[in-house]
């Protein structure tokens, strides 16, 4: 395993400007901190981060890049002065200064890592936690065993949002290797992030005292003890001797007629701009911009207060905030490229993660193959892909998060979940209800969903798109009829969106429902439909939380499947820019606002397409004390977009045509693998592709 810290054998000549996409340099983020500083004094400094480039001040620039005017570097600014007093702000870095200052009224910015890690401690000193400690079967002296995983309150309409507040779930660890979640404690602190202190404990009417079983923990200790790790697994060796097959440019990269920029930012994590496709020589726009925006992880178990655990990880917390710093042959294994991230601090200074993002190829296993059963000539080609990664853990969860590029045009976006449940305690012989389940002597885990929002920008074969929904269905004419005699006949029910409010629809099982990203003027000469580009998503759970609730109100978002809006800057993130504490009550700055009254025209415009998927978590005892990694994948697939298979020039593992078969001749060998081996020398070999 290698990193890969240069490109195609030389090191990338960085430019001395930024390419627009880029996030902010160091050197950008201390600036903007210098300025904001000088006009406003001693502030806690929330987010600075790039202000996208406006679209069509970027279009102009991708489009002739060395005589159209770059977009001016713009810093994102939000602080929290003195008071509690929030702001945004627009820092213009050429000139150095401030464009824009806004006072907020009633809106709490997302929760920073430090301000996370601030409440732990407070909880350990506070009385009134201790008191509760004790009640629980934890003596005083054994308080540096007590732990607390900060969570934003969501909403209680005790507080409401002009005062920054956190929950405490908290825990106990009677050794520093134990898991906490297995001690969980039935109270849950209160803190006030202005004042610094816990203003209310929340206590349930029913009291369950800490249960001390005996630990179940998945560290190398505790394996040990238990017999230890297995013995029978050999090692695997990825290696790419001649390199990687991908060219990176600052931050953009090339790779098998993919080209597009990797961006990166506090909240989104991974942002791809300009995804382009290289058909023979022709280069196609497919999608201005992807990312994943939002997400919300709401929680089944009615008894208060847990309500209010619905997190909206992205956010109320930032995946690029969250996002670990990746570790070779560890989260990411073979020849590797890394890029990092630079944040700031609340107090001003510069926080780097190393290795927050990891790119890499893999074997993907079959491109294509057949065979003529007829004399078994046959051709076999395999697959590979490209994997832009990060991986950032909320709280007890992790979440890696791939954007999967192949060769024959699809993406393919995949989060993979891992970590550890959220727990709470109970009695022994305790009826949870239905409302989860007991993983462990003591530890209630509960039913919760995990759902994701994809930001789809499209710009298929140029910006001007139509979506349509297509359910496979059967004729509608009648068996015995002329149309449909033997009643066989079936076809893909097209459904065109013409305005916001058709857009808004559910995923089907029954119809095997898809969605397509279609651009009307660009008809194929074959098939005379459009170049298109195909949503495929089947972990399409709907929100569970019931009309008119809490969390309904607030995940307007995930209310439906699929929503499609008309394109404007800065509609990102369909939750609010600002989510923490937000009631839901008024849809303003959500994607609720956005569709209005849903009469927009949809239809050969500019659209971004906005998806929720996601998985509903009954957990089980084998997702205890860390849960193995469980994948949710969708795709994007080109459908009559290239004139045929575009991936047939991708060198063969084996080739040897009828001809050749007919001739008696050996067979053609092309970039056969010459890496692989057999297993039992005594097997047979694969007809030629050994």
């Amino acid at each position: 395993m290698t990193v890969v810290p240069i490109t195609n054998g030389t090191a990338p000549k960085r430019e001395s400007v930024p390419h627009p996409f880029d996030p902010l340099t160091k050197a950008e983020i201390e600036a903007a901190i210098s300025v904001v500083s000088k006009a406003h004094g001693n502030v806690v400094f929330n987010v600075v981060s790039l202000q996208e480039p406006r679209k069509a001040e970027m279009t102009r620039w991708l489009e002739s890049p060395s005589t159209a005017p770059a977009p001016a570097r713009v810093a994102d600014v939000v602080v929290i002065a003195p008071g509690g007093k929030v702001y945004d702000g627009l820092v213009d870095l050429k000139e150095g200064k401030i464009t824009q200052w806004d006072l907020l009224d009633g809106l709490q910015p997302i929760i920073t890592m430090e301000e996370l890690q601030a409440v732990e401690h407070i909880c350990r000193t506070d009385p009134k936690v201790i008191e509760q400690c004790k009640i629980s079967g934890i003596a005083e002296e054994d308080m540096h065993k007590v732990y607390c995983d900060p969570w934003t309150i969501g909403y209680d309409e005790r507080y409401g949002s002009k005062v920054r507040l956190q929950q405490g779930l908290m825990y106990y660890r009677p050794d520093v290797d134990d898991c906490q979640y297995q001690y969980p404690l039935d109270f849950c602190p209160i803190f006030d992030a202005n004042k610094k202190e816990i203003i209310a404990i929340d206590i349930p009417k029913v009291r369950r005292p800490l249960r001390l079983e005996e630990p179940v923990n998945y560290t190398r200790p505790a394996v040990e003890k238990q017999g230890g790790y297995r013995t029978d697994l050999k090692p695997i060796h990825i290696t790419q001797p001649e390199g990687v097959s991908f060219k990176i440019t600052g931050r953009e990269i090339e790779w098998q007629n993919w080209k597009f920029h990797i961006g990166f930012n506090y909240r989104e994590g991974i942002v791809l701009n300009n995804i382009t496709y290289n058909d023979k020589g022709t280069v196609r726009p497919i999608f201005y911009r992807l990312s994943l925006v939002e997400m919300v992880v709401p929680y089944g178990h009615p008894e208060h207060p847990h309500q209010r655990k619905h997190a909206f990880d992205l956010g109320e917390y930032g995946a690029g905030y969250m996002t670990n710093s990746l570790t070779l042959g560890c989260d990411c294994k073979g020849s590797i490229h890394y890029m990092d991230a630079e944040f700031p601090t609340t107090a001003g200074t510069i926080r780097t993660i190393k290795n927050a993002i990891c790119i890499h190829e893999e074997d993907s296993g079959l491109l294509f193959k057949h065979t003529d059963f007829r004399d078994e000539s046959v051709t076999v080609t395999r697959a590979r892909k490209l994997i832009i990664q990060q991986i950032f853990t909320a709280a007890n969860y992790e979440y890696a998060v791939q954007w999967i590029f192949h060769q024959d045009g699809t993406i393919q976006p995949e989060i993979k979940l891992t970590g550890i449940l959220n727990t709470y305690s109970m009695l022994e012989g305790e009826d949870i209800g239905g409302w989860g389940t007991q993983v462990y002597p003591g530890v209630h885990a509960h039913n919760h969903q995990h759902l994701f929002s994809l930001r789809i920008d499209a710009n298929v074969d140029g910006p001007k798109n139509t979506v349509f929904m297509v359910d496979a269905v059967p004729s509608d004419a009648p068996v015995g009829s002329p149309e449909n005699f033997y009643g066989n006949a079936f076809y893909a029910k097209k459904t065109k969106f013409t305005t916001a409010k058709e857009s808004m629809t559910d995923y089907n099982g029954a119809t095997v429902r898809t969605w397509d990203i279609s651009n009307e003027n660009k008809l194929h000469p074959y098939s005379g439909k459009p170049a298109s580009y195909k949503l495929i998503s089947r972990e399409v759970p709907g929100l569970l939380p019931k009309e008119g609730g809490l969390v309904w109100k607030r995940a307007g978002f995930a209310r439906h499947a699929v929503h499609v809006t008309k394109y404007a800057d800065d509609q990102l993130w369909p939750a609010g820019r600002h989510v923490p504490q937000t009631s839901g009550d008024s849809p303003a700055g959500t994607i609720l606002e956005w569709i209005g009254d849903g009469s927009q025209n949809i239809e050969n415009e500019d659209v971004v397409l906005w998806h929720t998927f996601g998985v509903v978590h009954f957990p089980a005892p084998e997702d205890f004390p860390v849960m193995p990694v469980e994948p949710i994948t969708l795709i994007l697939k080109p459908r009559n977009f290239f004139t045929n298979n575009p991936v047939m020039d991708v060198p063969p593992s084996y080739s040897v045509t009828p001809s050749q078969v007919k001739a008696n001749a050996e067979g053609e060998r092309l970039a056969v693998d010459t890496t692989s081996t057999l297993a039992a020398p005594e097997s047979a070999a694969c007809n030629g592709c050994s």
